[in-house]
């Protein structure tokens, strides 16, 4: 099989495609086939890892053309058709060179943020938009006697959202991002309602409200990429729509 990579550094006019062949042994992700263009090809590629084991979140990239994590990609069922993920079109979804998806793995950066070099993007944006929300515990009773207490159904839910490990896949799938790069995104509004649900929480009330601008939860265009991306199951788009639901409510009863 081959691997095509996309190779950007500052200076170049514009990115190329680099591609790398080698025998996909089983067990090998994709981002232990970077790794090998690295050491026996060019270690000049740069990209992001650390974990190595799907926790840190750190080597989100674009993978045939659908954002994943690279460490917990196999190369084998992405050329098996395996992996296929049923997501709505988004910009960078026209941006690509000639490749053949049965014989070759073709990686690129993460859409809709700044690329520094090769598979390393600048991930300013996407934290700054996650710090806009702030992302706090605010609890109401600074010292309780006894420890704060949830019922599980609670836990539950709010479980849905703690699993986010800020990978920004759900940022790089969202057609809306690639529209309007104002747009908070899946990830801070979704943290955002973990906050809002959360019983132990002092602000409850007040943590919609922060979001509650044109390009916070109205922004949403309900695809739903973010959802079908998410390596942890989170769904941003339900936390989405629950939000708005309640600020509608609350806008009704505001007019009786």
């Amino acid at each position: 099989m081959k691997l095509k990579v996309y190779r950007y550094h500052q200076g170049m006019d514009s990115p190329r495609y680099e591609t790398f062949e080698l025998d996909p042994n089983p067990g090998l992700t994709v981002l232990g086939a970077l790794f090998q263009f690295q050491e026996k090809f060019d270690d000049s590629l740069a990209f992001h890892y650390s974990c190595r084991g799907a926790v840190c979140g750190t080597c989100a990239m674009l993978i045939n053309k659908v954002p994943r994590l690279a460490c917990r990609t196999l190369v084998n069922s992405l050329l098996k058709g395996d992996l296929k993920v049923p997501i709505f079109p988004y910009p960078a979804m026209g941006e690509t060179v000639p490749w053949d998806p049965k014989n070759e793995v073709l990686v690129e950066p993460l859409p809709h943020l700044p690329v520094i070099k090769d598979l390393i993007v600048n991930m300013d944006m996407f934290f700054q938009y996650y710090k806009f929300i702030e992302p706090v515990f605010r609890p109401s009773d600074v010292n309780p006697e006894k420890e704060r207490l949830m019922d599980p159904d609670s836990v539950k839910e709010l479980e849905l959202y703690t699993n986010c490990i800020l990978c920004a896949a759900c940022f790089g799938a969202c057609p809306v991002e690639g529209q309007t790069q104002e747009y908070l995104g899946p990830a801070a509004l979704a943290k955002l309602y973990r906050f809002h649900i959360d019983s132990r929480e002092g602000e409850q009330t007040e943590r919609l409200k922060k979001a509650d601008i044109p390009n916070g939860w109205w922004a949403c265009d309900a695809y739903g990429n973010c959802r079908r991306v998410c390596p942890k199951g989170v769904p941003p788009i339900t936390a989405i729509e629950k939000a708005v639901e309640e600020l509608n409510k609350q806008r009704s009863e505001d007019k009786i």
